[in-house]
């Protein structure tokens, strides 16, 4: 799969998290994440493992009992089943990729054969 870059695609969320899934394939999906500032992903979990890169801004993140400032060129791996959440310190763009698959990214206009 292939992707050209596109301002089209993102949806919200929640307030002040806005997602775009650029590429999958059958073990992987790749997001990019726009985050408002102030905004806050609860904490939460998941069974998918979650790697990410913080392109621009800066954000706090919380992954099980420790605490991250992410600033461009930091990354991270979040553990399936691990708790975690995030507040947005100013506006920034961040990209996760997720294994396996999470089918609730997929694109609506796209289905998986």
């Amino acid at each position: 799969m292939f992707e050209k870059k596109s301002h089209r695609g993102y949806r919200t969320l929640i307030d002040g998290i806005d997602m775009k899934t650029l590429v999958y394939g059958d073990k992987t999906l790749m997001a990019k994440f726009a985050l408002a500032k102030d905004s806050v992903l609860p904490r939460h979990a998941h069974r998918y493992e979650q790697t990410g890169y913080c392109l621009s801004g800066q954000l706090r993140l919380f992954i099980g009992e420790d605490t991250f400032d992410a600033n461009p060129g930091d990354s991270w791996c979040i553990p399936g089943d691990i708790d975690h959440g995030a507040e947005i310190m100013e506006d920034a763009i961040i990209i996760e990729v997720f294994s396996p698959v999470r089918e609730d990214y997929l694109p609506e206009d796209r289905s998986r054969k």
